[in-house]
């Protein structure tokens, strides 16, 4: 079988990071590229540190490409507060040596999906989802061209980390994210109800140490960084890997669980900006769009994550 073919867009971030490592370890999954957009950092850190990551996994011919820097209509709100000033805080590594794309990251997703056979790309968003709105709005034709989203973001028994109200990916930028939930491209979302259950415990980010390479010790640190955040905040065990779990529903979707329902965004209200208001119960009688994940197989997880880190 042929490797399935993705554009990851992502806003790295640790989380992100570690996403990246889990796609390019496996080979079922063809990365087409990877697009920066604004998010947990400004830009200029997202562009730097998606190359970075792809530099430590021993890929400098991944072709990197930096998308949009500020949100569709509304001020850019980062998360240092989680990520540290670089967005890679816990450990240090050298800057890159592999050169950023000229292309901009939106030109490179309309290309490519003009360009490759219809349905065959899916997008893989792990941030905000800026960059894939503007490509519809910028190429209408590419909408039909997706095979699937697959995307981390949302929240809905959880409800909010960056408000009460609303998870980080999608309140930094709202308008986006009602852009792309009402494409009618399938759409899978890795929400905080799923996320929340894949901690990174003590044993977990021991696996990753006892492994013994750079990238085994790198990820060991970058947890032990950014689990202290949520570790005070939610008096859990470890930190939530939200954003490895879009990779792992590609490799084994059968280690998640969730329902097709309506999810709709929220971009008027101050209070609710940026709720993904998920039709869990289908009351509304609105028509599904989106298989929302609830459940994940933890153990499964993260002995999938930590296997295939492994072979980096």
């Amino acid at each position: 079988m042929s490797a399935r073919k993705i554009i990851i867009d992502t806003d790295p971030g640790q989380d992100d990071a570690v996403a990246i490592l889990l796609a390019l370890a496996s080979p079922e999954l063809e990365v087409l590229g990877i697009t920066a957009v604004a998010g947990n950092v400004p830009l200029p850190l997202t562009q730097k540190n998606a190359r970075i990551v792809c530099e430590l996994a021993g890929r400098p011919d991944m072709r990197v490409f930096a998308g949009c820097d500020t949100p569709l209509k509304r001020k850019l709100v980062t998360a240092e507060h989680v990520h540290g000033k670089t967005g890679l805080d816990g450990s240090v590594l050298p800057d890159p040596v592999m050169g950023l794309q000229d292309q901009h990251g939106v030109d490179f997703i309309i290309e490519t999906l003009r360009a490759q056979a219809s349905e065959t790309v899916t997008l893989c968003p792990l941030g905000p989802l800026t960059n894939i709105a503007t490509a519809f709005e910028r190429a209408p034709d590419i909408i039909g061209r997706v095979q699937e989203i697959v995307l981390m973001g949302g929240a809905y028994f959880e409800v909010g980390n960056i408000t009460p109200a609303a998870e980080f990916n999608i309140y930094v930028d709202p308008d986006a994210a009602k852009i792309v939930f009402g494409s009618g491209i399938p759409i899978t979302v890795m929400p905080l109800d799923v996320t929340h259950k894949a901690l990174t415990t003590q044993a977990r980010v021991d696996a990753f140490r006892a492994m013994g390479s750079e990238v085994g010790r790198m990820v060991a640190e970058w947890t032990d960084f950014f689990e202290r955040f949520d570790k005070e905040k939610y008096g859990s065990a470890g930190a939530p890997l939200h954003d490895p779990c879009v990779i792992a529903h590609l490799l084994d979707p059968g280690l998640f669980s969730g329902r097709h329902v309506n999810v709709e965004i929220e971009t008027m209200s101050d209070l609710t900006l940026g709720m993904t208001v998920a039709d869990w119960w289908r009351v509304s009688g609105r028509a599904p769009n989106t298989m929302f994940m609830g459940d994940v197989n933890a153990d499964g997880f993260f002995n999938l994550l930590t296997e295939r880190l492994a072979r980096l």
